[in-house]
């Protein structure tokens, strides 16, 4: 479980975030929408270290991670797929995946069985199965997307996050990506998930919230935001559905 209060970040002694409170309940999605700009991907950094929020809390598993650097934030279970994907194009992507799960090699994460987990992992991504052993550099940017999901789930985390995972992204791969999504939903996998497709967010998730201007202007399940007037003529008339 994730848990968001008061928080409030951004860059330069300038917030971006203006108290910023939500909730990702255990097993669930929660998508988090809004027009660029919005201080969606400001909220995702925040959560996983990569900024220092200026006031409020991140709690994880019920313990405060405020303000913790990122490497610690992964021991405790945070996975974050960022936007921009951000793969390591000079090792293979047997080896990115390994990476993912750096921390249970170490011991600061249960261990389990990584072997059997990568294959899973590759059960679900079939394009990685077939690419195991390509440098990760020479993959498509839908591929590389898939790996940046995939290395997320090879952490084992509690919850992960899932930053804009279709942008750059063909309409045919977009779908698969949302496919993917749906799949780990299923497996009742904790997400957070900031997208540009709204409609698709809200067709994959179990609980919403929109972001204006660095702060929640309305939430609530993901079906009750497809149907509010409001919602729909501000951020559904054109996106991929």
């Amino acid at each position: 479980m994730l848990t968001l209060d008061n928080l409030h970040a951004g860059y330069g002694g300038v917030d971006v975030l203006h108290g910023i409170s939500l909730t990702v309940p255990k097993a669930k999605v929660v998508c988090l929408i809004g027009s660029n700009g919005a201080g969606k991907t400001t909220t995702m950094r925040a959560i996983s270290g990569m900024i220092k929020p200026s006031r409020g809390a991140v709690l994880l598993e019920g313990h405060d991670i405020t303000g913790f650097d990122s490497h610690r934030i992964a021991r405790r279970g945070l996975a974050h797929s960022p936007e921009g994907r951000r793969v390591f194009p000079n090792l293979s992507v047997a080896d990115n995946l390994l990476l993912g799960a750096f921390p249970r090699f170490t011991g600061s994460r249960p261990k389990g069985d990584i072997q059997c987990d990568l294959e899973q992992a590759m059960d679900l991504f079939p394009r990685l199965k077939e690419r195991r052993h390509q440098l990760a550099g020479t993959l498509s940017g839908g591929e590389q997307q898939m790996l940046a999901m995939a290395r997320a789930v090879m952490l084992d985390p509690e919850v992960i996050l899932l930053d804009e995972p279709s942008m750059g992204l063909a309409p045919i791969l977009v779908d698969e990506v949302f496919n993917i999504i749906a799949d780990l939903r299923r497996q009742n996998v904790t997400m957070l998930l900031v997208e540009q497709f709204a409609a698709a967010a809200l067709s994959v998730s179990d609980y919403g919230y929109v972001l204006e201007n660095g702060r929640i202007s309305i939430h609530g399940p993901s079906e009750q935001l497809r149907d509010d007037p409001a919602v729909h003529a501000a951020y559904l008339g054109g996106g991929h559905s």
